[in-house]
């Protein structure tokens, strides 16, 4: 089951991972990472042109890839390749909020327009009427502003992307074009995943704080982490070594050409994707997270009070976390994400002994899900026959 939660809208494949709960899963007996293996190979003939994973848990750390990170030039995959995370920036930003209401800053009961008056109007949008805590779980109502037409022509279709790619774009834009639309539903009355709702989470922040949302989490959480691959690169456009190259379709088909998109201004992101991270940081920050190193016991208790999420019977979403149930009964926690030419997912249990981080550099195929149920399941990829049907 899969829920879009990426940020790329036309070629992206939307991964839905998930947590919540406290079972500690590993794979099945004496099955090792064997099933994670094959499911990432399984990926890369499914046309992902390569993978990147590492598991954390009782035995130690395990890293593997698959494929290539180079179609030039032939050249592997690193472990420690640094990639851009899209979506996996939301649990940054949410952090960084709770935070700041356990330090009695903010209330996620403050409305939107309490810190940003005026933003949020207009077509039916009132940020009067929505909380904070409304967009940290998507129940705002708020037209994702990278399903607008022209954002799609201008950055995710194939001529608008190379024309584009550089653009910088103010979260002030951003939330704009967001609100030529009108809500989809009113505040709290249903679910919908919303990247403006994270573009005006970081927006808060900077009210609330006086600096940046980057800057906030490289403080808060970056440096206190050691998370020495991760960072928040505002309008720098290449990718930190060591690293591989990210490809897309650039269209709304799986065929066709493949193009090389590594290099791009991530402010079309922002607070709501734009972060760089690599796998072992990734399971670093998810288990302290959940193991309450980053955030009181209040806080984290919030983070983890879930809505239903429509999509997927089996997920659930908190405040920049998914809470999923796999068909082996085990719950893990956390996020995933897409922009152009990456899809990562990264998970644990809810004691944060059992982690997995992983990452595709292509946004229009493979099978994230497969990857996360073989590592914590043990279930392996179901084969492929000749004629395509599993």
């Amino acid at each position: 089951m899969r829920v879009r939660t990426g940020l790329v809208g036309i070629t992206a494949v939307a991964i839905a991972t998930a947590l919540a709960g406290t079972a500690v899963a590993a794979p099945a007996a004496g099955a090792g990472h064997a099933p994670t293996r094959q499911a990432m190979e399984a990926a890369v003939r499914d046309g992902v042109p390569g993978v990147t994973a590492t598991a954390s848990g009782r035995h130690g750390t395990w890293s593997a890839t698959a494929g290539t990170g180079d179609l030039r030039t032939g050249a592997p995959r690193s472990t420690a390749d640094r990639y851009r995370v899209g979506s996996i920036t939301k649990t940054f930003v949410s952090t960084v909020l709770l935070q700041l209401e356990a330090e009695g800053r903010l209330s996620l009961d403050d409305t939107v327009d309490h810190w940003l008056p005026g933003v949020v109007r207009g077509n039916g949008n009132d940020g009067r009427k929505i909380t904070l805590r409304r967009l940290l779980n998507h129940t705002s109502g708020i037209f994702d502003y990278t399903t607008d037409d022209d954002f799609v022509r201008t950055y995710f279709a194939k001529d608008g992307f190379f024309r584009h790619r550089y653009d910088t774009a103010t979260p002030e834009h951003l939330v704009a074009i967001a609100m030529t639309h009108e809500p989809g539903f009113a505040p709290g009355a249903s679910w919908s995943y919303s990247n403006t709702n994270y573009i005006l989470a970081g927006m808060v922040i900077r009210e609330v704080t006086g600096h940046s949302y980057a800057t906030e989490i490289r403080d808060r959480i970056i440096e206190p982490l050691k998370l020495r691959g991760t960072s928040v690169p505002g309008t720098t456009v290449t990718l930190p070594r060591p690293s591989s190259r990210a490809y897309s379709k650039l269209a709304t088909t799986t065929t066709g050409p493949t193009y090389d998109v590594t290099t791009l201004n991530p402010t079309l992101a922002a607070s709501a994707g734009g972060m760089i991270s690599d796998n072992a940081d990734l399971n670093r920050f998810y288990t302290a997270l959940l193991r309450g190193r980053l955030l009181p016991r209040k806080q984290l208790a919030e983070m983890k009070t879930t809505v239903r999420v429509d999509e997927i019977p089996n997920a659930r979403y908190g405040l920049g976390l998914i809470d999923r149930e796999l068909s082996c009964g085990v719950h893990v926690w956390g996020h995933d994400g897409g922009i152009h030419g990456s899809t990562s997912s990264a998970v644990t249990t809810a004691d944060g002994r059992h982690a997995l981080a992983f990452n595709f550099n292509g946004d229009w195929s493979g099978d994230s899900d497969a990857v996360i149920e073989a590592e914590f399941c043990g279930k392996r990829p179901e084969p492929v026959r000749a004629d395509g049907i599993s």
